[in-house]
């Protein structure tokens, strides 16, 4: 019997009234619905501008091409589609890869296993995910370390219980405890069992991505997988202008499963694209065009998001730079890209260079989150616990970042003007010299009138003295605390848990160890 068969058994025999009890008695914390924005977006290229890259990026398809490295396959489908394939350069005949993107779905759902957390991605809406890929973890108690698996499921717990953060995410931090070929068989796991939010796949090895393919139809049922979106999982381009085998594999075998993927250029501005704004949205536009249009070729239809993971170098190291204008410049211009293309947009995030929680860090946090959502985003990575530009995860700075995130919420509402939000009621009450804390409009209206933080202090000097006079990284940690103290497993059926250990077991035993 397969896999798959014995799991519909285990359904059958463990779907019971015990089964539906402990679903009814299972803890669920709030968690506020993904984005729909009512604001407008901004918009920083004119049409001139925008024609001139467009146009440019077109070039580049066709005069310079892109590299499909060791994928045979890759240059067979390019061929097959007209392109003008020499060695393991591609050059694209203008027009080609929009045609063939216009398969692409401009806006979809991703499923979660509970109904409630189902994310619609595309559109007007924002859907914030934690961070992504950092091999170190720095806390207040242990400084900076590698990560283990142990921090990667606090980190799933956190994501679950944070009330404005409607996606588990992937990677979330790199745990270096478990071999490498074997990692993503955990920190799949504890995505499906510590949490009931939307979670991303693997994409470190094709057959990593079959695995998580795999786990994924013994979760939700082969059926489902085979007809809904349940993974956006990250595909990088390895800019500028090259596709590797690695990620394409895990293209190729996501989208073939009709699973989201998100085609990404990881650039910083000055090594791996242009120094000026223009040149860098050229080389994204030519970049994305190219890998959109092969997911298609793949399989027509498949969902994709328009990625754009852009920075700037600091010219005296070397280091990459967060929360800078040029690279907010970028964010607002690729969203408009985007949307001329009909596409979901990837950008943004908690973004900072700071190797703590500091002044530092927020101001280029803030400036980072706040442009994504003025540009249009539909799916941030990195919303919460980023530091040391990626390479550190924070449980302190995601407990911060993660109460930040209300903040998109409440400015994405717009402005009310109804009848209640004229108050010309309480105006006419209060009259002049008066003072609006006991008129019947602010009694009725308190408790939602105002976004409140679930982390910073607001308190009068003498009580925040009186109290120790806590940092907000303190403040920050007091509230980690709470958070993994009130964690509660969501229900998970027992005979899909034990599916899945059993298939996880399985492919363990099949492979040695390699910690390379």
């Amino acid at each position: 019997m397969s896999v798959e068969e014995q799991t519909a058994a285990r359904r059958v025999r463990g779907g019971g009234g015990a089964a539906r009890r402990a679903s009814r008695s299972a803890v669920s914390f709030e968690t506020a619905r993904f984005i729909e924005r009512n604001i407008p977006n901004f918009e920083i290229l004119n049409a001139e501008a925008i024609e001139i890259i467009e146009y440019n990026a077109e070039t580049i398809l066709e005069e310079i091409g892109v590299n499909f490295v060791e994928n045979p396959a890759a240059l067979a489908r390019w061929r097959a589609a007209g392109a003008d394939v020499r060695g393991e350069r591609v050059h694209i005949p203008r027009g080609l890869a929009r045609k063939l993107i216009a398969t692409a779905p401009s806006r979809f759902t991703q499923i979660a296993r509970n109904p409630a957390r189902n994310v619609e991605i595309g559109g007007k809406s924002l859907v914030l995910a934690p961070v992504y890929g950092p091999p170190f973890v720095r806390d207040r108690e242990g400084g900076r370390r590698y990560a283990t698996m142990a921090d990667f499921e606090m980190f799933v717990k956190l994501g679950y219980m944070s009330k404005w953060l409607h996606h588990s995410g992937g990677t979330i931090c790199e745990p270096t405890d478990i071999p490498v070929n074997k990692r993503h068989l955990d920190m799949l796991y504890a995505h499906m069992s510590l949490s009931d939010k939307p979670y991303m796949g693997s994409v470190t090895e094709p057959v990593r991505a079959a695995d998580s393919v795999e786990m994924s139809r013994i979760l939700f049922g082969a059926d489902v997988v085979d007809q809904n979106c349940v993974m956006t999982s990250l595909i990088n381009i390895n800019s500028p202008l090259t596709f590797d085998a690695t990620m394409m594999g895990a293209l190729e075998v996501y989208a073939a499963a009709g699973q989201a993927c998100i085609i990404s250029p990881f650039i910083v501005g000055g090594a791996m694209a242009p120094v000026s704004v223009t040149g860098t949205l050229t080389q994204v536009l030519a970049e994305v065009l190219a890998g959109v249009a092969y997911s298609q070729l793949v399989r027509a239809g498949a969902p994709v998001i328009f990625g754009a993971f852009v920075t700037s170098i600091d010219m005296n190291s070397g280091a990459p730079t967060f929360g800078t204008p040029e690279a907010s410049q970028i964010t607002y211009g690729a969203g408009q890209l985007a949307r001329r293309l009909n596409l979901p947009y990837r950008s943004g995030g908690s973004f900072t260079g700071s190797k703590l929680p500091d002044a530092q860090a927020a101001y280029e946090t803030a400036n980072s989150l706040n442009s994504a959502l003025l540009s249009g985003v539909n799916f941030m990575l990195h919303a919460c616990g980023w530091l040391e530009g990626g390479l550190v995860a924070s449980p302190e700075k995601f407990v911060m970042d993660a109460d930040q995130l209300g903040i998109l919420h409440k400015l994405a509402e717009g402005v009310a003007y109804d009848e209640n939000a004229q108050a010309m009621g309480a105006i006419r009450e209060v009259g002049p010299g008066g003072h609006y804390l006991g008129c019947a409009h602010t009694q009725e209206n308190y408790a939602s009138a105002f976004w409140r933080t679930g982390v910073l202090d607001y308190k009068p000097y003498e009580t925040w003295s009186e109290e120790g006079g806590r940092s907000t990284e303190a403040l920050a940690a007091i509230k980690l605390d709470k958070m993994l103290g009130d964690y509660q497993q969501p229900y998970l059926d027992p005979a899909i848990d034990e599916a899945l250990k059993a298939y996880m077991a399985e492919k363990k035993a099949s492979m040695p160890d390699a910690f390379m």
